[in-house]
């Protein structure tokens, strides 16, 4: 039971919060997309507000004016940047006649990576603190006519916890990079046949062939200039594509780039001294996250230079442990990312929906473990060998 001296609260904007207050329940290690700085941005630059489809809807929980639980949510009007896919649930919804949006997200927007969804301080009851901010999920969800309440992203710990409470759990696969104790990047490619690690060095040293550099120019570096680029080549990407769809502004990336430069990062591909691709990447001390890539120019293998290689080779340089690329992965297997699954967990209003996606979502996972073993073949990793073995 919630001690009564707690007051629930729902907030529509994360500034309504002091930054210091929601970074303390986030903890030192957060990843970034769970950061005051982060949510902040998003919110302030437009690129995720009620015009774009994502109307802020925090959920907290305060003992006077100390905020002791909260979760970032939002109202959703589409499913674009979610990557957790319901549209095909969406087009069951209308031939039900049931309106699927608005529906009630809780996670961070435009951000697919798995990351803490309910932040509870420490000392207080983790489990109570769930609860009521489940409950106020479901509550005001259907105070304002959501057809539903989905948690993206969330730890597998979280997505026992809400499965236990009675939500669909839904599990889906990115394919990430782990390092078991690589010391060079020549460790990483002794994993590999002797036709794939040929196949990786000529693919690597492509660049070098067509006069291209690659850097990684870290957040201390990261002015202005940088941020008009990397929303450049984020746009570029988006354009590029039928289901593309630009939803950040420039605004976003200049913010971030200023308020958090720690956590930032951008891959620089040059050719003759002008910038030619690039990737912005977001970074803790064990993880890297890939973001957003783009290129001004084509160039074979070029991708996956600036997205992948590089950024692994600089992975094992700073020793750390996981190297996330974001949604997405057919290419990715082949190239040794591991499938590593994610999790979510979602609440259907109408009984009837609600049926047929627990019912889809069986299906689903009974062909997941198919899909993963398939993975694991292409990926083509040797075990590593353990330490003192």
């Amino acid at each position: 039971m919630l001690d009564p001296s707690i007051r629930v609260q729902v907030l529509d904007s994360i500034t309504d919060v002091p930054a210091a207050q929601w970074d303390a329940l986030a903890g030192a290690d957060a990843p970034p997309f769970i950061r005051h700085a982060w949510l902040a941005a998003m919110e302030e630059s437009g690129s995720a507000q009620e015009e774009t489809g994502w109307a802020p809807h925090h959920l907290t929980l305060w003992r006077g004016g100390t905020l002791v639980a909260a979760s970032p949510a939002y109202f959703k009007f589409h499913s674009m940047g979610e990557y957790i896919y319901d549209f095909a649930w969406a087009q069951v919804a209308q031939r039900m006649g049931v309106a699927y949006y608005p529906k009630l997200l809780i996670g961070a927007p435009l951000s697919p990576a798995t990351a803490p969804r309910f932040l509870v301080a420490e000392g207080e009851n983790v489990s109570d603190a769930r609860h009521a901010i489940m409950e106020a999920a479901i509550e005001s969800a259907r105070e304002e006519g959501c057809s539903s309440v989905h948690v993206l992203y969330p730890t597998e710990e979280e997505a026992d916890f809400l499965e236990r409470t009675g939500m669909a759990r839904r599990l889906t696969l990115q394919f990430h990079w782990k390092n078991p104790g690589y010391q060079s990047y020549e460790d990483y490619l002794s994993r590999f046949t002797s036709k794939r690690r040929n196949q990786f060095k000529r693919e690597r040293g492509a660049a070098a062939g067509q006069g291209i550099t690659l850097r990684t120019v870290p957040g201390s570096e990261l002015g202005p200039e940088h941020a008009r680029r990397a929303h450049g080549f984020y746009a570029a990407t988006c354009e590029r594509h039928a289901w593309g769809q630009v939803q950040l502004t420039p605004d976003f990336f200049a913010r971030v780039f200023r308020a958090m430069p720690e956590a930032m990062e951008m891959v620089e591909a040059v050719r003759g001294g002008k910038v030619v691709a690039g990737a912005f990447n977001a970074v803790t001390k064990e993880r890297l996250y890939g973001r957003y890539w783009g290129c001004f120019e084509e160039h074979p293998f070029l991708h996956f230079n600036v997205c992948l290689y590089h950024s692994v080779e600089e992975s094992i340089r700073a020793g750390r442990k996981v190297f996330e690329p974001g949604a997405g992965g057919e290419h990715k297997v082949a190239r040794g990312f591991e499938p590593t699954a994610v999790h979510s967990a979602h609440l259907l209003f109408d009984p009837r929906l609600d049926r047929t996606i627990r019912d889809a979502l069986r299906r689903e996972r009974a062909h997941l473990a198919l899909a993963v073993e398939e993975a694991e073949r292409l990926a083509g990793l040797k075990p590593w060998p353990l330490e003192g073995v």
